[in-house]
């Protein structure tokens, strides 16, 4: 199994890419340094943001994967979910999209335009590891949420469950590829006003990573 394993930054997956002897890289592809069976894998990081998670996407992803799996740290809208929990992000909405009219924002889907702005998972593959993960909407931002009037009003215009700064622009990259490709992320804060103290941002990449690695090693 191909499997390709893109990231923002080397931060958020520092262990995984110690585990598969990847010396610290810069954005680009990096290929795993040892075998794992019957998996071959590749990990990509792209620097922060959408447009950077697309480009970098549209200029490595040239070949046939079997499993493409965006991963990272995300903050949380729902306070059911937990700091450190995983969660697997099955549809992701470019929530910034649309116009203004005075007051009021008007979603892309009421401008009348061609093209998306939402998109989704694309994963067929039956995984003991990937299955019992919570699926949770998502939506992908420029600027972080982190004041109330505008994060109500986000939650009103989508119900979304967590916000990160790529995911759809990975959906979107992946679509038109055979490549079964997925998002997993780890809630790292609350979106709220930002206060870092009350962030979990190690115990967040700790558990991605552990995930990630239990992955590998498991035998399907």
């Amino acid at each position: 199994m191909k499997i390709l394993i893109v990231s923002a930054t080397q931060f958020e997956v520092k262990p995984l890419l110690d585990f598969l002897g990847i010396a610290m890289p810069t954005t680009g592809m990096n290929h795993a340094n040892m075998d794992f069976e019957d998996k071959d894998i590749e990990v990509l990081i792209t620097g922060v943001g959408m447009v950077n998670t697309a480009f970098m996407m549209g200029r490595y992803i040239n070949s046939l994967y079997d499993l493409v799996i965006n991963v990272g740290v995300c903050g949380a809208f729902d306070r059911q979910l937990e700091l450190g929990q995983l969660v697997r992000v099955t549809s992701d909405i470019l929530s910034e999209m649309g116009a203004e009219d005075g007051e009021e924002f008007l979603k892309y889907d009421e401008l009348n335009l061609p093209g998306e702005y939402i998109f989704s998972e694309n994963y067929s593959i039956p995984n003991s590891w990937i299955d019992p993960l919570k699926k949770v909407k998502g939506i992908t931002v420029n600027t972080v949420h982190g004041n109330e009037v505008n994060i109500k009003k986000v939650q009103q215009l989508y119900q979304p469950y967590v916000e990160s700064m790529e995911g759809a622009a990975f959906f979107a990259a992946c679509s038109g590829k055979k490549a079964n490709c997925i998002q997993i992320r780890t809630i790292s804060n609350y979106v709220e006003k930002r206060d870092k103290s009350k962030w979990q941002m190690p115990l967040a990449i700790k558990n991605l990573n552990d995930f990630l690695i239990n992955f590998i090693n498991s035998n399907n």
